[in-house]
């Protein structure tokens, strides 16, 4: 998407003119009641990603999706797919696209209520005139997706409305688009129901990996299912990024008052919070120059590490410096039951780990090899929601 724009009313060439001028999306209206959807949107969707475009109502996530599929006609701008120029294709080019391409998930559902569950999921294979035994099989391998093969001689209102989603979601893939786009999907269901979709939705696209943008004015929806997400304000682009980039970095206070309210706990992971180590080579000292290392960093724990840099275990000064006294070697004072937990490892899942472990908490590979360590101190901020407190601990570690 270039320099996507919609404005909307008589003349809209004269709100181009004054946007380029830096004239607000309320100026505009109160001066010449032409309306702003969106503003010179400009961004890259990756294949197989899921990008979310998120905000407040008003804020022109709806238009802009609906200018993606021109469902709405751009007033500027460009649409690149693969080469290709939506803004330029003729009616008859942008049919077919919708048809092999592109599909939408809309908020209500959209399900006929006199055909069953697999005639509904059918309906766009149908249009395309695709014969009817095929049209079967790939209606079953839909809702055999998204769980509801036994449901296919069903009506709509037999289904619970997650369930009547579900068909929804699967006439979308019937098609086999490469893109799907889905407007506010899953607003309208119950909270619990909801939840369940979303995470069924992640992995739905562990398996089918399709490029999808999603609507949504919930942030904590957008930063549980988003690759990355665009926020917007007043039909413009405020913050593009991955979901800890625009919870550790917001662009501006708008995007710093949208995101306050977050549990940090539930979107930041080890990795965010992790420290580098203080290591020492097996092999390569005794209790004597662990101790040393330790007085020399001012720390209170060592890990020990083998040449490939994979965990071994770690020392504590009280053990180190009673096995000097002792004339101890390190295997007998190494804590080789060390906790560990991947870089993945959400917040709220360290918290107990890091409150009970007598040793630091350490980052590890699939492979074994030492990552970084947990700091107590940035875990419990984010769990307290004191996003200051997290950012100076990230800060501090980079």
């Amino acid at each position: 998407m270039k320099n996507l724009t919609k404005i909307f009313g008589q003349s809209p060439e004269k709100a181009l003119s004054l946007l380029e001028q830096g004239w607000s999306k309320k100026r505009i209206f109160a001066e010449t009641k032409l309306t702003v959807g969106v503003n010179r949107a400009n961004f890259t969707v990756k294949e197989g990603e899921i990008f979310v475009i998120m905000g407040l109502s008003g804020s022109g996530k709806s238009t802009l999706i609906r200018l993606i599929n021109r469902l709405i006609e751009p007033t500027f701008g460009s649409i690149t797919f693969q080469g290709e120029n939506i803004v330029e294709m003729s009616e008859g080019r942008l049919r077919e696209f919708r048809r092999t391409a592109m599909s939408m998930v809309f908020q209500k559902f959209a399900l006929f209520p006199h055909r069953t569950v697999a005639q509904n999921v059918e309906f766009g294979l149908e249009i395309q005139k695709i014969p009817a035994k095929i049209r079967r099989e790939k209606a079953r391998e839909a809702l055999a997706l998204v769980g509801l093969e036994e449901w296919e001689n069903s009506y709509p209102d037999q289904l619970s409305g997650g369930m009547q989603q579900r068909v929804g979601l699967a006439r979308a893939l019937a098609n086999s688009p490469q893109v799907l786009l889905m407007d506010e999907a899953f607003s309208a269901l119950d909270p619990l129901i909801r939840k369940d979709m979303q995470e069924e939705l992640r992995e739905l696209q562990e398996k089918l990996k399709k490029t999808i943008i999603f609507i949504t004015h919930d942030l904590n929806e957008a930063l549980r299912i988003g690759d990355r997400i665009a926020l917007m304000k007043d039909g413009s682009i405020v913050q593009i990024g991955t979901p800890e980039e625009i919870m550790i970095s917001p662009a501006n206070e708008y995007v710093e008052r949208f995101i306050e309210d977050v549990d940090l706990s539930r979107v930041l992971t080890a990795s965010h919070v992790m420290r580098r180590p203080e290591t020492m080579v097996y092999d390569r000292g005794g209790p004597r120059v662990a101790l040393e290392l330790m007085r020399e960093n001012g720390i209170s724990n060592l890990f020990v590490v083998d040449n490939s840099k994979r965990l071994i275990g770690v020392l504590t000064a009280e053990d180190t410096a009673q096995a000097i006294k002792e004339n101890k070697g390190l295997d007998e004072i190494i804590v080789k039951d060390v906790p560990t937990v991947s870089e993945n490892t959400l917040l709220n899942d360290l918290f107990e780990l890091v409150s009970v472990s007598r040793v630091p908490v350490a980052v590890t590979s699939e492979s074994g090899r030492l990552l970084g360590v947990i700091i107590r101190g940035a875990v419990l901020g984010a769990l307290a929601g004191n996003q200051d407190r997290v950012r100076k601990a990230v800060s501090e570690d980079a």
